[in-house]
């Protein structure tokens, strides 16, 4: 039916391309990107011979993105690579006229600041260019959008109050490690937090606020507020909102270690002299930290990600939470990668799914939450990420 470009060979490309692998009657041609050849390779090798084809690419360089595009002949592109590659990318697919969709919203390499702007600004030319452009159709963002639109359609008139719950309960046994790229999950980790409330951005320090939240198959864990992308779209686009927060739980290994990486100015994006050499402290850290990729067979326990929701339906005050939990092993079992990976590749797979099938289509530059949320939903349960909803008092 189509040929897929999946731009980035990481922990999460390496689920997208086994997803779509296990989707070849949509996708019926896979090539597999990314500036490290031996990463592409890696993946293919867990293949059947032939189900994917793989290529080099430099995905900070619009032509060469561009040129890559026309050569296979893409019917859409996957951009899984690092968030400051988001427009260098989607520049090469308006350049193709392709369609474009990726997991993260982008962020320049020497701000840590996480925020739509730029790729916001773009529709005018994806709308120029008769495409669509499909962006955080990971997880969180990504999922947690849908569930968002799905509540809005199916429980609420209005909804006054989200909350966003992340709770990764795995164990890898390391120290010290994060589950996805260190320089994105550090900084974003390191970085004030914001909610939104009653039409204006409030900040607070790192982890100020924070709270137990007992998550179904898990247990209780404390949750810290952090500020998160999908929050910036939601508020455009939910009826009624007042309140929209995002919380994470994180170990107290993690956050000693990370307290005191902080302490010692390792999670610095400037450049720093040593030796007669610039070096920027957090692109060193990065490469004496275990690879994410390298977390699938030796983590075990579960994710629960979900929204808790709460307004008004016929008048009457409602509250639900709609989450999504996976097991660590059981992705690996299935595509070899720990579940972090998992819940972020797999709705990749899905939102270019039903793109190609026209059943998400537009001209310009969506958030999830734009769009009918129930075939996304019901491709969650057929795709390995089953959720549920429960009523709360």
């Amino acid at each position: 039916m189509a040929t897929v470009l999946i731009i980035g060979a990481g922990g999460v490309g390496g689920v997208v391309t086994h997803k779509c692998v296990m989707n070849s009657e949509v996708f019926t041609k896979i090539v597999l990107a990314s500036r490290r050849i031996e990463s592409c390779e890696k993946i293919r090798d867990q293949l059947d011979e032939g189900a994917i084809e793989i290529a080099q690419v430099d995905a900070d360089n619009t032509d060469e993105t561009a040129a890559l595009i026309e050569k296979v002949g893409a019917d859409i592109v996957i951009n899984v690579a690092l968030p400051y590659q988001d427009l260098t990318i989607m520049d090469a697919c308006v350049k193709t006229n392709t369609p474009y969709l990726d997991t993260a919203n982008y962020e320049h390499p020497d701000e840590a600041k996480f925020e739509y702007k730029e790729q916001w600004a773009k529709d005018d030319i994806f709308k120029e260019a008769e495409i669509m452009g499909l962006l955080g159709s990971g997880f969180d963002p990504g999922v947690t959008n849908v569930f968002c639109a799905y509540a809005q359609k199916h429980y609420f008139d209005e909804i006054h109050t989200i909350d966003i719950l992340d709770c990764n309960a795995g164990d890898h046994g390391y120290a010290f490690a994060t589950n996805f790229n260190p320089e994105i999950n550090l900084r974003e980790v390191s970085a004030k937090g914001r909610y939104w409330e009653e039409g204006k951005w409030i900040e607070t320090d790192p982890m100020e606020i924070h709270m137990s939240w007992d998550y179904p198959e898990v247990g209780p864990k404390e949750s810290y507020l952090l500020y998160h992308e999908e929050m910036e779209s939601l508020v455009k686009h939910i009826n009624g909102l007042k309140r929209i927060r995002f919380f994470m739980t994180f170990g107290e290994s993690y956050l000693m270690h990370m307290k005191a990486l902080e302490n010692v100015g390792m999670l610095g994006i400037a450049a720093v002299e040593h030796k007669g050499q610039k070096i920027v402290p957090m692109e060193f850290l990065k490469t004496l930290l275990p690879d994410p990729a390298s977390l699938g067979p030796r983590t075990k326990g579960k994710t629960n990600i979900g929204i808790v929701a709460e307004g008004l339906r016929d008048g009457k005050k409602r509250k639900i939470y709609i989450y999504q939990i996976s097991d660590h092993e059981a992705c690996y079992k299935e595509v070899q990668s720990q579940a972090v990976s998992y819940t972020t590749g797999v709705p990749a797979m899905i939102g270019a799914k039903l793109m190609l099938e026209d059943r998400w289509s537009g001209k310009g530059v969506f958030n999830m939450e734009q769009f009918d949320p129930d075939p996304f939903m019901d491709e969650l349960n057929v795709q390995g990420l089953p959720w549920k909803v429960i009523e709360l008092d």
